[in-house]
């Protein structure tokens, strides 16, 4: 899951700036090669907030080395839904002088418009609107449970760790534990892969999970500094004094037999 969240954002903007100040829509500013904007998840309105959103990996090695990366992010969302997110990119030096984010993602339901902002070559870049999948069931993974996405599965456990708060709003946890039996990708003895999972209603947004995989280490997503506050309504507007530039069409869709 984490390689899908920050990571993506902080691979795209590598891209970007590999690429230089002219991309495949010839004009000035950033190059658009990820799935990141154009791309919203569901719109949630009435329920605005902002906060910062931390992503930790932490991974033992064989050898005793061990592997530590950090990202973090600034989100906002206000009352009609809009979003936006302000990736910090100081780990891959990409960075401004100060430390501040340079690319930033708004998503804008009510125009249906998605934007990227290059703040550090003030330009903007329009990407169509793509309706979220009802229910958020658009994944590989949701499709193969079968028909029926709550039948238990054999080898997984999942246990109500009930309602806590955490940073400031009540979350609902839940603990899946999952074992993948010897031999069954090869391992010669069996692996446990635990999740911990804390979902806020009332932001309707997971705001805290944690994941321990012997395989890949442990990983940590955590929103921290939230405000359940109307953000100010520049944030979700793209600024006057940013050239405007227009990004590709959706991609055709395959064969409805097709999966992605």
């Amino acid at each position: 899951m984490w390689k899908r969240g920050l990571f993506g954002t902080v691979l795209l903007a590598l891209c970007a700036y590999a690429q230089g100040p002219k991309g495949p829509f010839r004009g000035p500013g950033i190059r658009i090669l990820g799935a990141q904007p154009g791309r919203p998840g569901r719109v949630v309105k009435g329920s605005p907030y902002s906060a910062e959103v931390s992503t930790e990996i932490t991974q033992m090695l064989p050898d005793g080395n061990k592997i530590h990366q950090l990202t973090s992010e600034r989100v906002y969302r206000d009352s009609e839904g809009r979003t936006r997110r302000e990736p910090s990119l100081s780990s891959v030096g990409l960075a401004g002088p100060r430390g501040n984010a340079q690319l930033a993602f708004i998503d804008d339901p009510v125009a249906e418009a998605s934007y990227v902002l290059d703040l550090g070559r003030h330009t903007a870049t329009r990407m169509p609107w793509r309706e979220p999948p009802p229910n958020g069931s658009n994944s590989r993974a949701s499709r193969s449970r079968g028909s029926d996405p709550n039948q238990p599965e054999p080898n997984r456990k999942v246990d109500s760790l009930g309602r806590q708060t955490i940073a400031g709003v009540a979350a609902d946890g839940m603990r899946t534990t999952q074992i993948i039996p010897a031999g069954q990708i090869g391992n010669s003895l069996p692996i446990q892969v635990v999740t911990e999972r804390w979902y806020s209603p009332d932001l309707q947004t997971v705001i805290l999970q944690k994941r321990s995989d012997p395989r890949s280490g442990e990983y940590v997503y955590e929103w921290t500094n939230i405000v359940r506050a109307e953000p100010p309504s520049t944030l979700f507007a793209v600024p006057a004094d940013f050239p405007l530039s227009q990004g590709p069409g959706p991609r055709p869709r395959g064969p409805r037999n097709e999966v992605p």
